[in-house]
């Protein structure tokens, strides 16, 4: 496994896509900015397809991502490795298990994670969308995905690519998220498609 380096700003690669900053309010307020860059880290395959982020806003989150379409083998992979992470985990804390409610499922540090704590997304460049975020917005909610910069949650416009993936993380298995996110973007890239030919006409 690899390790990011660390600075004071930010640790991992942008270029990458697995990048965690400071210096987000909410991270502040919440307490988890505490000692910052200290006690954090990213570790990685050889791949860079499978990664375990260590205090950024929870204590793990545990990512599974390649390019392409292969869902299947990205969520097989991060099957194998949330099983891997935990078996791990309770050797060395005495037999402890990831934080688990009967009612509200795994617990996290935000309360838009509760349940699952999974979030599948695709990063996707939606030309038919550009300079009308509210259209965007409108199909997502019907759809029950979320829309957001490619660089996290409070990244600002990056054009025309976004990075999409299920608005729902209680309630719903993860398997039922997944198959959520891929018929989401299938109907906006197909509607995205459908605009950009009408606007260039």
């Amino acid at each position: 496994m690899g390790s990011s380096g660390i600075n004071a700003e930010y640790m991992g690669s942008s270029d990458d896509h697995f990048l965690f900053m400071s210096g987000d309010p909410n991270l502040k307020v919440g307490g988890m900015e505490r000692d910052w860059p200290e006690g954090r880290g990213i570790f990685h395959n050889k791949d860079k397809t499978f990664l375990v982020w260590v205090n950024e806003e929870d204590q793990l989150r545990i990512i599974s991502m390649q390019k392409g379409g292969n869902v299947n083998e990205v969520f097989s992979r991060l099957v194998r490795g949330i099983n891997a992470v935990e078996k791990v985990v309770q050797e060395v804390s005495g037999g402890k298990k990831f934080m688990f409610d009967d009612h509200l499922g795994f617990l996290h540090s935000c309360p838009t994670n509760l349940g699952t704590g999974m979030r599948a997304s695709v990063h996707i460049d939606l030309k038919g969308y550009a300079g009308d975020k509210a259209a965007l917005k409108e199909i997502c909610n019907e759809l029950n995905i979320q829309p957001r910069g490619t660089r996290g949650e409070s990244s600002g416009d990056t054009g025309s690519v976004y990075d999409l993936s299920n608005k729902h993380r209680l309630g719903y298995s993860e398997v039922e998220l997944v198959q959520t996110m891929i018929d989401g973007v299938n109907a906006i890239w197909k509607k995205s498609q459908e605009r950009e030919a009408a606007a260039a006409q």
